[in-house]
């Protein structure tokens, strides 16, 4: 490019002047206070006023998303672990009705905790007015706890995890896990007597834990 070149190019450029500056900033000024105080202020949105499954029964919310105690992990509100063994019933609603009815009934006899992975369609009223629906006026624990399916590797439902009394959780990447040792797992579409047996067969040294549940199905 030669110096003709550049000086036509420099010609050719817009000349900013100090009042096309002061237009400019005239057009696009700072809002005073006064109009900033007119601007709407937003309302923190009311958490009470979401909507309520309708029942005729209450239902324990915080027992159906939680749950340390049926888990087998230390209540930081408690900072203890439950005493005896614990068993927990992973169940889907995708079962049929009559299979999971029975172990509804049967957890309900001997005290264990069914299981689900997560919410109903994602929704958390859905979900309460289905376990309304499952339990009736039986007393049963009901969680929804997503990691404890990895925690036992569960991949099918029903399953049933019989963990030993007196054992301990430890961190792992599901949050705590307990050792394989500490826990028997059955799977299949059995009832939970069906199941306990199986793991007294498969598994001796939790036969003393078996028999805990058992005696109390046969004494319901």
């Amino acid at each position: 490019m030669t110096e003709a070149d550049i000086a036509r190019a420099a010609r050719s450029q817009p000349v900013i002047t100090d009042k096309d500056i002061d237009a400019a900033a005239r057009k696009n000024r700072m809002p005073t206070e006064a109009e900033l105080a007119r601007v709407p202020v937003p309302v923190t949105p009311r958490i009470d006023a979401l909507p309520q499954p309708q029942s005729q029964r209450k239902i324990d919310l915080g027992a159906i998303a939680g749950g340390y105690d049926a888990m087998g992990q230390p209540d930081p509100a408690k900072g203890s672990l439950p005493v005896g063994p614990t068993l927990l019933v992973f169940v889907s609603f995708a079962m049929p009705e009559t299979a999971l009815g029975r172990l509804v009934d049967q957890a309900a006899r001997t005290g264990a905790t069914l299981v689900l992975r997560g919410f109903v369609e994602d929704s958390l009223q859905k979900t309460v007015s289905r376990v309304q629906r499952v339990i009736g006026t039986r007393k049963v624990g009901f969680q929804i706890d997503p990691q404890a399916f990895d925690r036992f590797s569960i991949t099918a439902t029903p399953s049933f995890v019989l963990i030993k009394d007196g054992a301990v959780p430890a961190p792992c990447a599901a949050g705590t896990c307990f050792d394989t040792s500490s826990y028997a797992l059955a799977a299949g579409d059995v009832s939970v007597d069906y199941a306990l047996r199986f793991i007294q067969r498969t598994a001796p040294r939790f036969s003393r834990e078996a028999e805990t549940y058992l005696s109390k199905l046969k004494g319901g």
